[in-house]
């Protein structure tokens, strides 16, 4: 297919939304994907890399709802295996191989767990029986298999277990990833590969002819300008927003979609002395202790949501639950003033007959649910290659000509080419660039072989190689390039998801906000007045979530959460 752009067709920058916009109303595509997480980014990729012609839309951010928020792991889910559900574990475990070999090794790495154990006789047998089966599912292995512990050799690994939370261990891995960063690059690789992405586009409405839908209306929420895009069949993928679209389109679902809020709370390092990650039992379900760069991630909660789907809220009460848990095994308990971070995000899980979420299906359904639309929900963030292709081959029937089939197992994201050799040439890199070696591997983990596309943005501004004041972890050429390649448009986008600056450190980004809107702002053209108030939204926020924390209920903290501002504030909420 022709490309439009003489530019790199992944540069996901101002001059491209204009460019965007136009074709969206000019052309008929094949399919349109609505909803920009990680379901609907892959669906994109899926059908772009098929030959399909194929636009995306999204009403707010890439990553923006759950998959920015989740436990940040590609992982067979070692549960599911109690539950018997062995498929979905066989097809997990698939999926970790191809992100660490062949699909994303930049942003997909192992990490180990420590399973202690706790129960003397039979636990060990019974846990090792199914760890075997959990190393062995996914077919070939790039992460080593399990290693038993004596209690000794636990606490060795984990010092900072009381001695009295175990009677041994058992060592697994998975393997982890920045989910926000993950979507942004299956989206701009879709677009590399021609799909038309385009984010701050909210469906407003479905287009007909006669029985059939033959497209949408979208509205631009930044400036408020509508069009409509024709297209063969469209695919809904917006996971706990499923049942509002479904409406919209004024038909009814096949399926209905619960939202199950999860917590995870941010504490620095050094509170937890420990070489691993762990995962603890818990009367409902686990918790996971995950490293996270100079972090970890303590994650997460389980509970029903019937709020606002757009910015769900962490309650005291969810925090005092992780910090009452984890505490449980911890010789030095951790509190309040320990957390760096906060996130809550909701899963959309399938409504089965149960009333608790922790039982309702995280296997994914897919539905024709009229000619011409396409409904997939549920399943888990790791399986999001095989939901992805399930959907367009649902939509095959609404589709001209004959539908290849899905190649996307053999696609690498933008960066995993040459990402390994790189490595291994990162101490030349860093001296060409006058930066540390430290530094030039953190950027080669976040953009892999694109690198050079990112150092490049600072040629002639050296300053730009500089740390940013208040989040030393990022350079200012990051936030340079997040605006003029990877689609961000506001401030909270750069804050909360090109980097994460907003769960990684205390002030969660208020104290270098100024900063990076400065930068921001060159890169899209913002006024003075403009910069200023991306920088008073994104406080009103923080400051919301902070409050919101504090709160014993979900009621009252949604009260306080959903009134602050919105970075986009053309957003229409509900669509329906």
């Amino acid at each position: 297919m022709a490309q439009h752009a003489a530019e790199n067709p992944a540069r996901l920058g101002p001059v491209k939304r204009e460019e965007t916009w136009q074709r969206l109303g000019k052309e008929t595509f094949d399919l349109v994907v609505i909803g920009g997480g990680v379901v609907g980014a892959g669906t994109a990729l899926d059908a772009a890399t098929r030959g399909l012609r194929v636009a995306l839309v999204e009403a707010r951010d890439l990553a923006s709802g759950t998959s920015s928020r989740s436990s940040k792991l590609f992982h067979g889910g070692l549960r599911y295996l109690e539950q018997l559900e062995f498929g979905l574990v066989r097809e997990a475990l698939r999926e970790r191989e191809l992100m660490l070999t062949t699909i994303a090794p930049h942003l997909v790495k192992p990490v180990s767990f420590l399973y202690p154990l706790t129960h003397r006789v039979w636990e060990r047998p019974y846990t090792a029986a199914g760890l075997l089966m959990y190393d062995t599912m996914g077919g070939a292995r790039s992460v080593p298999g399990q290693k038993h512990l004596t209690r000794a050799g636990a606490l060795r690994m984990v010092p900072a277990l009381k001695r009295s939370a175990l009677i041994g261990g058992i060592r697994y891995y998975d393997a982890q990833s920045d989910d926000a960063r993950h979507t942004m690059t299956v989206a701009r690789t879709a677009a590399h590969y021609g799909a038309v992405v385009r984010t701050s586009t909210q469906v407003v409405g479905f287009l007909r002819e006669a029985d059939r839908v033959s497209g949408v209306r979208v509205r631009d929420v930044e400036d408020g300008r509508e069009t409509e895009i024709s297209a063969a069949a469209v695919i809904n993928c917006t996971g706990v927003w499923t049942d509002e679209l479904q409406r919209l389109s004024g038909g009814r679902g096949r399926f209905r979609v619960r939202a199950s809020k999860g917590v995870h709370i941010v504490v620095p390092r050094d509170r937890i002395v420990s070489e691993s990650g762990m995962i603890l039992r818990t009367e409902k379900s686990v918790l996971f202790v995950i490293p996270w760069r100079n972090h970890w991630i303590v994650g997460t909660t389980d509970t029903d949501w019937n709020l606002d789907l757009a910015h769900p809220a962490a309650t005291k009460h969810d925090i005092d639950y992780l910090l009452e848990h984890v505490n449980t095994v911890l010789a030095t308990p951790l509190t309040h003033d320990d957390i760096e971070g906060v996130y809550a995000g909701l899963r959309p899980l399938l409504a089965g007959e149960s009333e608790e979420t922790s039982k309702l299906s995280r296997e994914h359904a897919v539905a024709r649910v009229a000619p011409g639309l396409v409904a997939i929900a549920g399943g888990k963030y790791t399986t999001y290659r095989v939901m992805a292709a399930d959907a367009v081959d649902a939509a095959a029937v609404d589709l001209p000509g004959r539908s290849q089939p899905s190649i996307t197992d053999k696609v690498p994201l933008l960066g995993a080419d040459g990402y390994h050799a790189l490595v291994n040439q990162a101490d030349h890199l860093a001296a060409e660039h006058g930066l540390h070696p430290y530094r030039v591997r953190h950027l080669l983990d976040r953009y892999g072989s694109l690198v050079h596309e990112v150092l490049a943005s600072a040629e002639g501004r050296p300053e730009l190689l500089k740390p940013i004041e208040h989040a030393p972890d990022y350079l200012g050429v990051e936030v340079v390039y997040a605006a003029s390649h990877e689609g961000a448009l506001h401030l909270e986008d750069v804050l909360a998801r090109r980097t994460r600056i907003s769960i990684e450190y205390a002030h969660r980004g208020v104290e270098c906000a100024t900063q990076v809107a400065t930068l921001v702002g060159e890169v899209l053209g913002w006024s003075p007045e403009t910069v200023k108030r991306e920088i008073e939204v994104y406080r009103a926020r923080v400051e919301a979530e902070r409050k919101s924390q504090s709160q014993p209920s979900d009621e009252a903290a949604d009260a306080l959460r959903s009134a602050a501002p919105e970075a986009r504030a053309g957003i229409v909420e509900p669509v329906s």
